[in-house]
Formats: C-alpha cells, structure tokens, sequence
C-alpha cells in the first residue's frame, strides 16, 4: 500500500477549516448514487450494508468518498474500508448546527457548546456526536464487525494503530 504523504490536519488551520467547509457542501447537496452503493456492497454483509443505508445521507457520501481516497491510496484492506464506511454510523439524523458546533469544539474546545446545549434536543444531538466514535464501533459490533475493524472505528479521531488508524484519520480529514 501506497501511504500518502500528509500530517493531521491541526484543528482550526486553514486546511481544517477548508475540510469543514467541503462537509457542510456534502451535508447540504451531496449525493449518493445506486452505483456507488454496488461498488461497495462487496465489503460489508447485507446486514452492515442496511446499516450503511441507515446512516445520514451526507454521512454516506462522506463515507464513500473516504473510502475512494483510501483505494486511490492503494489502501485495501478490507477491515480499514468497512472501517471507513462504518466509521459516523453512531452519528444519527443529526442536522447541520449540532455539527458545526462539534467541529468548533474539536477546534476551540468546550466552552463553544456551553451556550448550545441549553436549547432544546441540540444538547443531545451534540452529545450523540461526541459519543459517535463509541456508538459507531458498537453498531459496527452488532452488525457482525470484527474486531480490529471496531477498534479502528471507536479510535479514528484519536487513533491507536499507527498504520490504519493514522491512515483512516487522514482520509476522514481529507473528506
């Protein structure tokens, strides 16, 4: 596999800021086409693939694009892509403020949701996103993951395994 140059992005620096701004472009006009889904059906089993369905449509778009990245990286291992599908599984039908506020906290800490989640059902929403890495691996478990695929998701912000983990960090922060 062909490793692709590249540092985590430091969140708030401007290539961060450029990512975050692609994902609110995803959240809003991304699409998901059939044949992208039949591209990937061969990684997961219909009970991960319904799993995949169920998530957030720019969650799946962002997901596929990860997984595009990975492969043009020469990346197939087949547990680090089910990874890179699976990865915001736990994040649910959460709308676009909660995430905008999850990515300030990732940048600037916090203090930046304090105001936020006193508004009705946007405390749980942001709390579901800082759960997601967790939530995500243990949905990845029910549907029959293995377990380095789980453990990639649950630490794909903070990654343990220096090789995979570091590589679908820099693929979720690429797309």
């Amino acid at each position: 596999m062909t490793l692709r140059a590249g540092a985590i992005l430091r969140a708030g620096s401007s290539g961060w800021w450029a990512a975050k701004a692609r994902r609110v472009r995803v959240f809003l006009v991304g699409r998901v086409t059939d044949a992208e889904i039949r591209a990937v059906e061969g990684l997961m089993t219909p009970v991960q693939l319904a799993l995949f369905r169920s998530m957030h449509r720019s969650d799946q778009r962002h997901s596929l694009d990860v997984v595009a990245w990975l492969r043009s990286g020469g990346a197939g291992e087949p547990d680090l892509l089910l990874a890179g599908l699976l990865h915001d599984a736990g994040k649910g039908n959460t709308g676009l403020l909660p995430r905008i506020v999850y990515s300030l906290t990732q940048a600037y800490g916090g203090w930046v949701a304090a105001p936020f989640r006193l508004i009705p059902g946007l405390g749980e929403a942001i709390a579901r996103l800082e759960r997601h890495p967790d939530s995500s691996a243990r949905l990845a478990s029910t549907v029959g993951c293995n377990a380095r695929t789980v453990e990639l998701i649950r630490h794909h912000i903070e990654p343990r395994d220096n090789d995979l983990g570091r590589l679908l960090r820099l693929a979720d922060e690429a797309n």
